[in-house]
Protein backbone atom coordinates (compact mmCIF):
# COMPACT_ATOMS: atom_id res chain seq x y z
CA UNK A 1 0.00 0.00 0.00
CA UNK A 2 2.78 2.62 1.04
CA UNK A 3 4.63 2.07 -2.29
CA UNK A 4 1.27 2.64 -4.42
CA UNK A 5 0.79 5.56 -2.21
CA UNK A 6 4.70 6.70 -2.93
CA UNK A 7 4.42 6.08 -6.91
CA UNK A 8 1.21 8.72 -7.01
CA UNK A 9 1.73 12.48 -7.19
CA UNK A 10 1.05 14.33 -4.38
CA UNK A 11 -1.97 15.90 -6.47
CA UNK A 12 -3.72 12.44 -6.20
CA UNK A 13 -3.42 12.33 -2.81
CA UNK A 14 -5.67 12.73 0.13
CA UNK A 15 -4.25 15.28 3.07
CA UNK A 16 -4.62 11.89 5.59
CA UNK A 17 -2.65 10.27 2.81
CA UNK A 18 -0.12 12.53 1.90
CA UNK A 19 1.03 12.89 6.30
CA UNK A 20 0.98 8.76 6.17
CA UNK A 21 3.60 9.02 3.19
CA UNK A 22 5.60 12.06 4.91
CA UNK A 23 5.81 10.23 8.17
CA UNK A 24 7.05 6.59 6.81
CA UNK A 25 9.40 8.72 4.40
CA UNK A 26 11.03 10.50 7.75
CA UNK A 27 11.08 7.35 9.51
CA UNK A 28 12.96 5.86 7.03
CA UNK A 29 15.19 8.62 6.79
CA UNK A 30 16.04 8.40 10.52
CA UNK A 31 16.06 4.70 10.61
CA UNK A 32 18.53 3.61 13.16
CA UNK A 33 18.94 7.25 14.69
CA UNK A 34 17.56 5.50 18.15
CA UNK A 35 20.47 3.86 18.58
CA UNK A 36 22.45 6.57 17.87
CA UNK A 37 20.80 8.62 20.36
CA UNK A 38 21.35 6.09 23.00
CA UNK A 39 25.04 5.93 22.09
CA UNK A 40 25.59 9.95 22.31
CA UNK A 41 23.55 9.93 25.69
CA UNK A 42 26.02 6.97 26.89
CA UNK A 43 28.79 9.23 25.69
CA UNK A 44 27.41 12.34 27.22
CA UNK A 45 27.20 10.79 31.35
CA UNK A 46 30.50 8.97 30.85
CA UNK A 47 32.36 12.25 29.48
CA UNK A 48 30.73 14.23 32.43
CA UNK A 49 32.19 11.30 34.89
CA UNK A 50 35.34 11.18 33.72
CA UNK A 51 35.98 14.46 33.95
CA UNK A 52 34.45 15.38 37.54
CA UNK A 53 36.86 12.45 38.29
CA UNK A 54 39.35 14.11 36.54
CA UNK A 55 38.61 17.35 38.26
CA UNK A 56 38.73 15.92 41.60
CA UNK A 57 41.91 14.02 40.56
CA UNK A 58 43.44 17.25 39.41
CA UNK A 59 42.02 19.26 42.90
CA UNK A 60 43.82 16.52 44.98
CA UNK A 61 46.96 15.90 43.24
CA UNK A 62 47.63 19.76 42.40
CA UNK A 63 45.58 21.53 44.56
CA UNK A 64 47.18 25.45 43.84
CA UNK A 65 47.22 25.06 40.33
CA UNK A 66 43.64 24.05 39.96
CA UNK A 67 42.76 27.40 42.57
CA UNK A 68 44.55 29.40 40.43
CA UNK A 69 43.17 27.71 36.67
CA UNK A 70 39.39 27.59 38.16
CA UNK A 71 39.76 31.22 39.57
CA UNK A 72 41.21 32.62 36.58
CA UNK A 73 37.99 31.23 34.24
CA UNK A 74 35.81 31.92 36.79
CA UNK A 75 36.55 35.73 36.73
CA UNK A 76 37.56 36.37 33.20
CA UNK A 77 35.04 34.23 31.58
CA UNK A 78 32.12 36.01 32.58
CA UNK A 79 33.28 38.90 31.84
CA UNK A 80 34.09 38.08 27.95
CA UNK A 81 30.61 37.20 27.98
CA UNK A 82 28.92 40.40 28.99
CA UNK A 83 31.22 42.10 26.73
CA UNK A 84 30.20 39.98 23.97
CA UNK A 85 26.63 40.43 24.78
CA UNK A 86 26.71 44.05 26.22
CA UNK A 87 25.98 43.72 29.97
CA UNK A 88 26.84 46.72 30.91
CA UNK A 89 25.48 46.63 34.37
CA UNK A 90 27.96 43.69 35.17
CA UNK A 91 31.00 45.28 33.33
CA UNK A 92 30.63 47.98 35.67
CA UNK A 93 30.41 46.39 39.01
CA UNK A 94 33.08 43.55 37.51
CA UNK A 95 35.56 46.30 36.96
CA UNK A 96 34.66 48.00 40.16
CA UNK A 97 35.47 44.92 42.26
CA UNK A 98 38.56 43.82 40.14
CA UNK A 99 40.14 46.97 40.72
CA UNK A 100 39.97 47.57 44.38
CA UNK A 101 40.84 43.81 45.05
CA UNK A 102 43.44 44.12 43.00
CA UNK A 103 45.03 46.57 44.67
CA UNK A 104 44.31 44.65 48.09
CA UNK A 105 46.07 41.61 46.52
CA UNK A 106 48.97 44.05 45.45
CA UNK A 107 49.39 45.03 49.12
CA UNK A 108 48.83 41.05 50.47
CA UNK A 109 51.62 40.31 48.14
CA UNK A 110 53.95 43.01 48.53
CA UNK A 111 57.31 42.43 50.25
CA UNK A 112 58.01 43.81 53.87
CA UNK A 113 54.23 43.41 54.02
CA UNK A 114 53.11 46.19 56.08
CA UNK A 115 51.53 46.54 59.64
CA UNK A 116 47.74 47.43 58.88
CA UNK A 117 47.73 45.37 54.89
CA UNK A 118 45.82 42.12 57.12
CA UNK A 119 43.56 44.69 58.60
CA UNK A 120 42.78 46.07 55.30
CA UNK A 121 42.80 42.91 53.49
CA UNK A 122 40.34 41.22 55.84
CA UNK A 123 38.12 43.99 56.42
CA UNK A 124 37.63 44.21 52.20
CA UNK A 125 37.11 40.66 52.19
CA UNK A 126 34.51 40.46 54.80
CA UNK A 127 32.57 43.55 53.06
CA UNK A 128 32.12 41.08 50.23
CA UNK A 129 31.54 37.90 52.14
CA UNK A 130 28.71 39.82 54.04
CA UNK A 131 27.50 41.70 50.86
CA UNK A 132 27.20 38.57 48.88
CA UNK A 133 25.56 37.18 52.07
CA UNK A 134 23.00 39.52 51.94
CA UNK A 135 22.63 39.71 48.22
CA UNK A 136 21.82 35.92 48.87
CA UNK A 137 18.94 36.02 51.49
CA UNK A 138 17.48 38.76 49.20
CA UNK A 139 17.29 37.22 46.08
CA UNK A 140 15.74 34.37 47.91
CA UNK A 141 13.27 36.34 49.64
CA UNK A 142 12.11 37.92 46.37
CA UNK A 143 12.03 34.08 44.88
CA UNK A 144 9.76 33.22 47.53
CA UNK A 145 7.68 36.08 47.54
CA UNK A 146 7.21 35.16 43.59
CA UNK A 147 6.18 31.75 44.86
CA UNK A 148 3.84 32.84 46.79
CA UNK A 149 1.99 35.11 44.84
CA UNK A 150 2.51 37.75 46.98
CA UNK A 151 4.19 39.81 44.20
CA UNK A 152 0.43 40.49 43.82
CA UNK A 153 0.56 42.93 47.19
CA UNK A 154 2.86 44.75 45.75
CA UNK A 155 1.53 44.92 42.41
CA UNK A 156 4.91 43.65 40.65
CA UNK A 157 4.53 41.74 37.26
CA UNK A 158 5.78 37.56 38.96
CA UNK A 159 8.85 37.56 35.60
CA UNK A 160 10.09 41.09 37.42
CA UNK A 161 10.59 39.46 40.50
CA UNK A 162 11.78 36.04 39.50
CA UNK A 163 14.44 38.22 37.02
CA UNK A 164 15.25 40.02 40.02
CA UNK A 165 15.56 37.17 42.18
CA UNK A 166 17.83 35.61 40.02
CA UNK A 167 20.33 38.66 39.66
CA UNK A 168 20.66 39.09 43.37
CA UNK A 169 21.07 35.27 43.91
CA UNK A 170 23.92 35.58 41.21
CA UNK A 171 25.78 38.56 42.04
CA UNK A 172 25.86 36.95 45.69
CA UNK A 173 27.36 33.53 44.28
CA UNK A 174 29.25 35.02 41.99
CA UNK A 175 31.39 37.49 44.27
CA UNK A 176 30.80 35.28 47.25
CA UNK A 177 32.90 32.73 45.87
CA UNK A 178 35.29 34.69 43.80
CA UNK A 179 35.93 36.81 46.97
CA UNK A 180 36.64 33.37 49.13
CA UNK A 181 38.75 32.03 46.57
CA UNK A 182 40.78 35.19 46.23
CA UNK A 183 40.72 35.38 50.43
CA UNK A 184 42.20 32.08 50.61
CA UNK A 185 45.45 33.52 48.28
CA UNK A 186 46.01 36.73 50.01
CA UNK A 187 45.73 35.38 53.30
CA UNK A 188 48.84 32.46 52.65
CA UNK A 189 50.71 35.04 50.65
CA UNK A 190 50.45 37.18 54.12
CA UNK A 191 51.01 34.65 56.08
CA UNK A 192 54.38 33.45 54.63
CA UNK A 193 55.70 37.06 54.80
CA UNK A 194 54.88 37.49 57.99
CA UNK A 195 56.86 34.45 58.89
CA UNK A 196 55.06 32.81 60.78
CA UNK A 197 53.70 30.12 58.34
CA UNK A 198 55.19 27.39 56.18
CA UNK A 199 54.26 24.73 54.24
CA UNK A 200 55.28 21.98 56.22
CA UNK A 201 53.96 23.94 59.51
CA UNK A 202 56.67 24.59 60.91
CA UNK A 203 57.16 28.43 61.81
CA UNK A 204 59.81 30.27 60.43
CA UNK A 205 60.48 32.66 63.15
CA UNK A 206 59.31 32.84 67.08
CA UNK A 207 56.29 34.59 67.96
CA UNK A 208 56.86 37.39 71.08
CA UNK A 209 53.60 37.65 73.07
CA UNK A 210 52.93 40.67 72.81
CA UNK A 211 52.42 40.66 68.44
CA UNK A 212 49.75 39.56 66.80
CA UNK A 213 50.88 36.95 64.37
CA UNK A 214 48.02 37.86 61.81
CA UNK A 215 48.96 41.66 61.46
CA UNK A 216 52.63 42.08 63.31
CA UNK A 217 51.70 44.78 65.11
CA UNK A 218 51.62 44.61 69.16
CA UNK A 219 48.64 43.75 70.74
CA UNK A 220 47.51 46.53 73.03
CA UNK A 221 49.25 49.38 71.48
CA UNK A 222 46.95 49.76 68.81
CA UNK A 223 44.15 52.89 69.57
CA UNK A 224 40.91 53.60 67.38
CA UNK A 225 40.12 56.58 66.47
CA UNK A 226 37.83 57.24 69.65
CA UNK A 227 41.21 56.19 71.80
CA UNK A 228 39.81 52.97 72.95
CA UNK A 229 42.09 49.65 72.55
CA UNK A 230 41.10 47.47 70.44
CA UNK A 231 39.59 44.33 71.77
CA UNK A 232 41.89 41.17 71.93
CA UNK A 233 40.45 37.17 71.53
CA UNK A 234 42.60 34.34 73.45
CA UNK A 235 42.48 30.41 72.06
CA UNK A 236 42.51 27.54 73.05
CA UNK A 237 46.42 27.32 72.53
CA UNK A 238 47.00 30.76 74.73
CA UNK A 239 47.52 32.45 71.71
CA UNK A 240 46.63 36.06 71.78
CA UNK A 241 45.49 38.06 68.64
CA UNK A 242 43.52 41.12 68.13
CA UNK A 243 39.90 40.18 68.13
CA UNK A 244 39.25 41.76 64.06
CA UNK A 245 42.27 40.14 63.06
CA UNK A 246 41.71 36.68 64.13
CA UNK A 247 37.83 36.83 63.07
CA UNK A 248 39.11 37.34 59.44
CA UNK A 249 41.93 35.03 59.64
CA UNK A 250 38.81 32.25 60.43
CA UNK A 251 36.12 33.37 58.41
CA UNK A 252 36.98 35.05 55.05
CA UNK A 253 40.85 33.72 55.06
CA UNK A 254 39.31 30.14 55.75
CA UNK A 255 41.53 29.71 58.16
CA UNK A 256 40.50 27.53 61.44
CA UNK A 257 43.82 27.01 62.70
CA UNK A 258 46.34 29.46 64.78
Amino acid sequence: EMEELENRSREELTPDELRRVEFMRLKTLHKGHDAMHTEMVIIFFVTIIIAQIGLVEWKRRHPKSYQLVTLAAMWIIPMCLSIQNHWWRFIFLWLLFSCITAFIVKKAIEKPISGSTPGLVYMWFLFIYQLSFSLGIIGYALFITTMLRLNIILDIKPQTMLESAVLFIFYGLYYGVLGQDIAEISSDKMASHIGYYSKDGIPARALENNICAVCGNEIFSIVTENGTVLNTYKLSCDHVFHEFCIRGWCIVGKKQIC
